[in-house]
């Protein structure tokens, strides 16, 4: 079923990119296209998601650690 998915999928995206960028293709070539452009965002999006999880990570201890100071500061007595 996932099988048949990507290419009801890729044929649909294939069709909409080619009559977006004026291109003239075959059922096959458009299906190829449609497959081709889903596989390469997939890994694309991954990327990016592996990448901005890693910093928002970072961000958000950073700013953790922020208010923690703060916290200690204000109520330790200390400034």
């Amino acid at each position: 079923m996932p099988f048949l998915l990507l290419i009801i999928v890729g044929a649909a995206a294939g069709f909409l990119a080619t009559r977006i960028m004026d291109v003239r293709t075959d059922v096959p070539t458009t299906i190829a296209i449609g497959v081709g452009g889903a596989l390469i965002s997939g890994v694309l999006m991954r990327f990016l998601l592996a990448i901005g999880s890693f910093a928002f990570g970072a961000i958000g201890a950073l700013l953790g650690a922020i208010f923690v100071i703060w916290l200690w500061q204000r109520f330790s007595g200390r400034s």
